[in-house]
């Protein structure tokens, strides 16, 4: 059977879908598509359930803002807004670390954790969705007051009676969603909202830099700040239920919240990106992700039109396909270059020196008309006897093929075998 058991249009859609799986493979790799889901019931943009931040970050965007959930530690240098979302337990050193190095990068907001919670469909008895969680209590975060750049912020936790937060810049009063609220010391920040006891639950560094959409709905003086300073302010919020999804259930602390995150980034919508680094969700780039960033991509694009124009030469090649030889053809030619292979093969080629001279004699003496039953020696003095009547200046026959009996490498063989032939040829025409 000849033909193959594919057709060519089923080899092409076999190779096109394979290519293509690798490839979707390939960029699933490297842009983290197979890396685990952040919905885990934490408190951080990827959170869904009550202490989570996915809802903000969903709002902005449906507000035009430019949002990005950003797993990269490179991130953390883009201009626009920060948003940090830590853990109660990471170390203080890292917060520090970005917080200085985000002074003259862009605004930043810092959101201290309270909630403990675990994901609801843990809990025995339970029928709740992805993402969801169980609140098991609160804890303040143990950094809170071993960052440097945020000073003594005396961060707590009390349970109050009326569940209200005030804005400073237009007395509004916002119910808060649970009666326990995390503040900080009034003389920490400049506060931008606080609760019924003047303890500050959002505000930002009150430092040197200037501020002022933040001055203005602090309701502050801004004598005392340098227009010149390019720093960026540094927003804190103590009180995450200002922001978390559980305050998003009401309108009036969601439009708190848009206009918290518009006071941090400057007074106007831009770009904005969630820190998954922090919470534990960070990813280092890989040579995958690599080839599918500038300006690497030019050269992986360049790679994949190439493999792409190869196949396809491959594919439809030029002429029929070449008919598969004979192992043993016929004739006497084919029968002889087949006995020459199989010598060659088995490395005897010196055993031929001597059998052809015989025959280059025997061949001479019967030319000659010499007595056929001379011995060997009688018949090559005859024959050296003729052809120094002929060419005196030619070496005798008997020596030559003295030489081609004694040859054992190949080039030896077949010089002394041409000079034989030559002799014959000399005697015979």
């Amino acid at each position: 059977m000849n033909g193959s058991p594919f057709s060519a249009r089923g080899v092409l859609a076999l190779v096109v879908l394979g290519a293509a799986l690798f490839v979707t493979l390939l960029w699933s790799i490297g842009t983290g598509g197979l890396d685990r889901e952040p919905n885990d019931g934490g408190g951080h943009v990827g959170g869904k359930g009550l202490n989570g931040f996915a809802g903000i970050a969903q709002l902005l965007e449906a507000e035009g803002w430019q949002v990005r959930r950003s797993r990269s530690k490179s991130a953390l240098d883009d201009r626009g807004l920060l948003v940090l979302t830590p853990d109660a337990y990471i170390d203080a050193d890292k917060i520090e670390k970005v917080l200085v190095a985000r002074r003259y990068a862009g605004p930043t907001l810092l959101i201290l954790p309270k909630w403990q919670a675990v994901r609801a469909d843990r809990v025995p008895g339970t029928n709740a969705r992805k993402g969801w969680v169980a609140l098991l209590g609160t804890e303040t975060a143990g950094w809170a007051d071993r960052v440097k750049s945020l000073g003594k912020l005396d961060a707590r936790i009390a349970k109050s009676t009326d569940r209200i937060a005030e804005r400073i810049d237009d007395g509004l009063a916002l119910q808060m969603p649970d009666k326990q609220i995390q503040s900080v010391s009034p003389g920490a920040l400049v506060a931008l909202i606080r609760d019924p006891d003047g303890r500050t639950l959002a505000g930002y560094l009150g430092d040197k830099g200037y501020y002022p959409d933040l001055d203005a709905a602090a309701k502050v003086d801004q004598n005392d700040t340098d227009p010149d300073n390019e720093i960026y302010p540094v927003v804190v919020v103590a009180e995450p239920d200002l922001l978390d999804n559980w305050a998003l259930a009401d309108r009036a602390r969601a439009e708190a919240a848009l206009a918290l995150v518009r006071l941090a980034a400057g007074g106007k919508p831009g770009a904005v990106t969630f820190d998954l680094t922090l919470p534990g969700y960070g990813r280092s780039p890989n040579l995958l992700t690599l080839a599918f960033t500038p300006p690497f991509l030019a050269a992986t694009l360049c790679l994949i039109l190439a493999a792409i124009a190869a196949g396809w030469r491959a594919f439809f090649r030029f002429g029929p396909p070449r008919a598969e030889a004979r192992a043993i053809a016929f004739g006497k030619r084919a029968l002889v270059g087949n006995f020459a292979g199989l010598i060659r093969r088995s490395r005897r080629l010196h055993l031929l020196g001597a059998p052809y001279a015989d025959a280059t004699r025997e061949r001479l003496a019967r030319a000659l008309s010499l007595p056929p039953r001379n011995p060997p020696d009688r018949t090559e003095a005859a024959i050296d006897r003729a052809l120094a009547a002929r060419a005196p200046d030619v070496a005798p026959f008997s020596t030559v093929a003295a030489r081609l009996r004694a040859a054992r490498r190949p080039l030896d063989l077949l010089r002394a075998a041409q000079d034989l032939h030559s002799l014959e040829r000399t005697l015979t025409r």
